[in-house]
């Protein structure tokens, strides 16, 4: 894979969002190890602009290792700043697919009851309302009524 070329303007915004992120992943004195790839990989489909520590003290090391982190994971390298190297790659986007069969899940409602009394606390509970049933004014669960068809429409079927 190579890594995402990007514009001094892009970068400059995406250095930007980043500043007030702190770092997802941690580099140790072992180097840019196989899992420590994965959680960069992980980090980056989750997040997209993440920072990284890196805990050794070798500058050119350090950059080597944002620059193969960018290739290998295709991604773009926003910054290198001290100890801390800012990756970006745009987020994939989720897949929703709605299902026609799907009928809507229960619901949690809470209803208070006020007491006759003023300087009493309101009773609460908690009823769970299905699909095919409302809640009236009262706080009572009723069942939905079917849809009424005319007289005329039905004699058609």
């Amino acid at each position: 894979m190579s890594m995402i070329l990007l514009t001094p303007a892009q970068r400059k915004e995406h250095r930007a969002l980043a500043h007030h992120l702190d770092p997802v992943v941690m580099i140790g004195n072992e180097g840019l190890s196989a899992s420590v790839q994965k959680e960069v990989e992980a980090a980056l489909q989750a997040h997209g602009l993440i920072k990284i520590r890196v805990l050794g003290d070798d500058r050119p090391a350090r950059e080597a290792m944002l620059q193969q982190l960018a290739e290998t994971l295709n991604a773009a390298p926003i910054q290198h700043i001290g100890k801390l190297l800012v990756l970006w790659r745009p987020k994939e986007e989720k897949k929703r697919s709605i299902s026609e069969d799907r009928m809507p899940g229960p619901r949690e409602v809470k209803v208070l009851k006020y007491s006759t009394r003023g300087g009493q606390r309101p009773e609460v509970k908690r009823l769970q309302v299905l699909g095919n049933q409302r809640l009236t004014a009262g706080g009572q669960v009723k069942r939905a009524k079917p849809k009424q068809r005319s007289l005329k429409k039905t004699s058609q079927d």
